[in-house]
């Protein structure tokens, strides 16, 4: 990317922080697989997170769980796209959750503003040529492989700096294709080749992912270092208070937007976080 920018390391005020509501449209979803597998379950839920506070609603149609096998092609496309249609022609904005340019493709024409690409264009060579064709903005998130191995891919000496890295480069490939640097986000994708201690270690160290100059999105809900905090009995949910609390501290930390399954909590956390900088200017 050329020089840096400077990072992002004051606090964004708590009503800019963008609260992505995840709609996973799975048989196989870590957190909440099967609830809104069909259509007018997943843009009933879409509609609800909305209303419960979310900007944006995140629309995927594969599980990254650990271990997970990939979906076809033709099956991701037939349970997304009715989806994303169904709430963008209600005014909701969407972003999909694709490794895939084709489905890309079809999320943007169906009304998608972002593609949340977990694998930053690895994946697939042609995500890139969709982002730029399309002038969507676009998730970089940072990658090493699918969900069936990834856990092995978790070596670092330095897992900031390597993630930070590894993401500058995956953002010049993407400028190298066309993609606009202005509508990349970067993601710096906890628990994907990752392991619990390196997940805090990378949250504790947002400003040097920050001092690439691009906006950052957290995607830590209900994640396995969440549980890891909990009594071995804790459900998913249970893993929402945690989740909470990280998206407070990345906000605070200049964090541009959290993806959550619990907009409840993450909304209401946020507005003591708002009320919290309005007193200390006040």
């Amino acid at each position: 990317m050329g020089e840096q920018r400077p990072g992002l390391r004051a606090a964004r005020p708590a009503a800019a922080v963008q609260v992505m509501g995840v709609v996973n449209v799975t048989p196989d979803s870590f957190s909440d697989g099967g609830r809104w597998f069909d259509a007018e379950s997943a843009i009933a839920h879409g509609i609800e997170l909305v209303a419960q506070g979310a900007d944006l609603v995140d629309v995927g149609g594969e599980s990254t769980r650990p271990g997970a096998s990939r979906v076809e092609p033709d099956e991701e496309l037939r349970r997304v796209v009715p989806v994303i249609r169904g709430l963008t022609e209600r005014g909701i904005r969407v972003s999909v959750d694709t490794m895939r340019a084709a489905t890309a493709l079809a999320a943007v024409e169906a009304g998608a503003e972002i593609i949340n690409d977990v694998s930053a264009g690895l994946a697939d060579e042609g995500m890139a040529r969709v982002a730029a064709e399309t002038g969507a903005r676009y998730v970089a998130m940072h990658w090493r492989g699918h969900s069936d191995r990834m856990d092995s891919l978790a070596e670092y000496d330095d897992v900031a700096a390597e993630v930070r890295d590894e993401l500058s480069a995956r953002v010049d490939a993407l400028v190298a294709v066309g993609v606009d640097a202005d509508r990349i986000i970067l993601d710096p994708g906890l628990g994907f080749a990752k392991r619990g201690e390196q997940n805090w270690q990378l949250l504790g160290r947002l400003d040097v992912l920050a001092g690439l100059g691009l906006p950052i999105l957290v995607g830590a809900s209900r994640k396995r270092f969440l549980g890891a905090m909990l009594p071995a009995e804790a459900s998913v949910v249970e893993r929402d208070l945690p989740t909470a609390v990280v998206s407070v501290l990345s906000a605070q930390s200049g964090a541009w937007g959290v993806r959550v399954h619990d907009v409840v909590g993450t909304r209401r956390a946020l507005d003591v976080l708002g009320a919290w900088q309005s007193g200390r200017r006040g």
